[in-house]
């Protein structure tokens, strides 16, 4: 199968939606010879800071001379840089051959790929994968494996509608990676340990909790540290700074975070945000008021657009919201345009938004 149209069919899955549960993934895993079973997994999951953390783990395992597969989404550039093995994407031929075989199958989109990776790293024999959850845990198309270590990264609010519309409600659903008698390895959450605890007992999990250090980007290097520790392996002297997570393009700083826990932590040192003109494009689903009660006012410009996804809030829609918080607001519809507006220095709200401009943001430079 040609790549180009096998990525086009991956795609044309976007529409079955997201589908909580692992009864298809598990059925297909199956077919596939249940692959996540002979691999040795990292998994994590959280709210927030959960790609970094993963991609500092599987820095350090790389380096000490594992061959280690990492699995992050979603993905802003390159389709393959979902699934990597010792930093390099799944080749095009490869990944192709792969949803030839099982695209027919009964699967989501997510569910298909989370399957494809489990079965790429086995057939490659990874010494590790270290695995991203997509969303919460519990019902997530990568949680399907026997063993783990399991790492939780910051929890708080967000996909409400899946996970539930509190702090315990998600992370209860985060701590369904935990597995019984294997470690589990905890960022500072104090308002939800108490889950994490009972879970843990209940499944004869250590619980290796990290000391709050009072910044998260020291919280989540602590976390990758402690897990490093558990492997033997020597930890990353500094986290793995990801395309699109408080990314600097030239003059322009790039944040496809899309929460009221990603707004703070835009709004925080270094990134220091004072009088900037924003471009923002956001989902509908998200908390977009809770999101731009914080960063707005950080703005004396912004430009609301509308990211290429059905999920999207439009931009005339956002301006009316966003004009609660900032004086100056305009609605661009196309994400394209809008970063081309002179003196934009800020863009953020979401990865879509992150995928339309990326790469026009680079050849601005």
């Amino acid at each position: 199968m040609d790549y180009s149209y096998a990525i086009e069919q991956m795609k044309e899955k976007q529409s079955l939606g997201i589908k909580p549960g692992l009864e298809r993934v598990l059925s297909l895993l199956e077919i596939m010879g249940n692959p996540q079973n002979n691999i040795k997994i990292i998994h994590v999951a959280g709210t927030n800071g959960k790609g970094t953390v993963a991609a500092t783990i599987a820095k350090s395992l790389i380096s000490s001379g594992y061959k280690t597969g990492l699995f992050t989404s979603p993905w802003v550039t390159d389709y393959r840089e979902q699934i990597k093995i010792n930093g390099n994407f799944i080749p095009k031929e490869t990944l192709a051959g792969y949803i030839e075989k099982y695209c027919e199958y009964d699967a989501t989109e997510f569910e298909l790929l989370s399957a494809i990776m489990y079965k790429y790293f086995s057939d490659e024999k990874v010494d590790y994968a270290v695995v991203e959850c997509g969303m919460g845990g519990l019902g997530d198309a990568t949680n399907t494996e026997e063993k783990n270590i399991a790492v939780i990264t910051a929890v708080s609010l967000d996909h409400t509608a899946f996970l539930g519309d509190t702090a315990e409600k998600i992370a209860f659903e985060k701590s369904g990676i935990i597995r019984e008698n294997c470690p589990c390895v905890l960022y500072p959450n104090p308002d939800t340990l108490h889950v994490f605890e009972k879970v843990c007992r209940e499944r004869s999990a250590e619980l290796i909790k990290v000391d709050d250090c009072g910044d998260y980007r020291i919280n989540n290097l602590k976390t990758a540290s402690a897990v490093s520790a558990l492997l033997g392996v020597e930890p990353a002297s500094e986290l793995v700074h990801l395309e699109s997570r408080c990314e600097r393009i030239g003059s322009i700083l790039l944040d496809s975070g899309h929460n009221v826990s990603a707004a703070k932590a835009l709004i925080s040192s270094p990134n220091r945000l004072d009088n900037e003109i924003a471009v923002i494009g956001m989902m509908a689903d998200k908390d977009v008021e809770g999101y731009l009660s914080i960063v707005a006012p950080h703005c004396k410009k912004i430009i609301t657009t509308t990211p290429s996804n059905p999920r999207s809030l439009s931009a005339d829609k956002l301006r009316d919201i966003a004009l609660k918080y900032c004086r100056d607001v305009e609605a661009e519809p196309d994400p394209a345009v809008a970063v081309r507006r002179n003196g934009v220095s800020l863009v953020c709200g979401s990865f879509y938004l992150a995928r339309d401009v990326r790469g026009i943001l680079i050849n601005m430079i």
